[in-house]
């Protein structure tokens, strides 16, 4: 990412102007990704094609598209067997995930400080202060987004694009998990907490700092969730 580029996504945007439809494509995989986010697709579970696209009101030919967008991102896998079956992963798979994740994570606040504009850091303070917003008003599925977008947004900021893109594809497989890790009160407020400290220390451009915060994070978010794995 070039310095001066907008950090971010294009979901979290405010539209203005011409307003572009979504693709059919697009609105399926968010919507199934979503009901995998939120439990409505059970880990574990055989995705009933004919079913789920009653519930859309779509056909099969795009939803069978979109689930093998799903499966590309890790969150599906398909079996010539059982069909679409969400992705269920054994603690193993994902305490070792977010130690990777909390590596990547703390290199890339440490470059952050380094290569991000000024510009660039008050854009994510920016999705920080929204995430805060349905945070307080207890709208769990958009602030998870939220702080997806702020960890993506991070590694963006890093000007790797080789470490975002690992990242990329190892936080797409852990969504569903991520998510659990705000179950309850007190942890969800952890978790807003731990974003407190991150957002304050990339203000600051403590790179050390950045880099314990955000490693330590990952750490908290395997006690979270890892009776629940």
């Amino acid at each position: 990412m070039t310095t001066g580029t907008s950090v971010l996504l294009d979901e979290d945007l405010d539209i203005r102007g011409p307003i572009a439809r979504p693709s059919l494509h697009d609105a399926i995989v968010t919507r199934v990704r979503d009901m995998i986010i939120e439990g409505e697709l059970p880990a574990g579970g055989r995705i009933h094609e004919g079913n789920l696209g009653k519930t859309l009101g779509v056909s099969r030919t795009p939803l069978r598209e979109a689930l093998k967008f799903l499966a590309s991102e890790g969150l599906v896998e398909l079996s010539p067997g059982r069909g679409a079956v969400v992705r269920q992963f054994s603690a193993k798979d994902v305490h070792d995930s977010l130690v990777v994740l909390g590596n990547m994570e703390g290199l890339a606040g440490r470059l952050a400080c380094e290569h991000a504009s000024d510009d660039e850091i008050k854009e994510v303070r920016a999705l920080h202060d929204r995430m805060i917003d349905m945070y307080e008003k207890q709208d769990r599925l958009p602030y998870f987004k939220l702080n997806q977008n702020i960890h993506s947004a991070i590694l963006r900021l890093s000007k790797n694009e080789a470490l975002a893109y690992v990242h990329g594809i190892l936080q797409a497989r852990l969504r569903r998990i991520r998510y659990i890790g705000n179950e309850g009160p007190e942890k969800w407020a952890g978790a807003v907490a731990d974003h407190e400290e991150i957002i304050r220390a990339l203000e600051a451009r403590d790179a050390d700092r950045l880099c314990a915060v955000l490693t330590a994070h990952m750490e908290k978010t395997w006690q979270r969730v890892k009776n629940a794995v």
